[in-house]
């Protein structure tokens, strides 16, 4: 695994620079909660690692059915 350190507004490209698969950008930080701004065609699958998890579990179909857990 790849660990690099960046401040909120910079970005890391993933692929051929001259020809990027896509970007990750620090879009803000606050306290222990870091937002990432992800750049990527459409055609490339970007989940959470839980969604991907069920998505791997129970088949694509789950997808379109997986809702936030509820913070109550």
């Amino acid at each position: 695994m790849l660990v690099i350190t960046r401040r909120e507004g910079e970005e890391v490209v993933i692929g051929d620079p001259a020809h990027p698969i896509g970007i990750v950008r620090i879009a803000s930080i606050k306290g222990d909660r870091v937002r990432i701004a992800l750049d990527f065609p459409r055609d490339i699958p970007v989940h959470r690692s839980e969604v991907a998890n069920q998505i791997v579990t129970k088949g694509p179909s789950i997808a379109g059915k997986i809702r936030p857990a509820s913070n109550k």
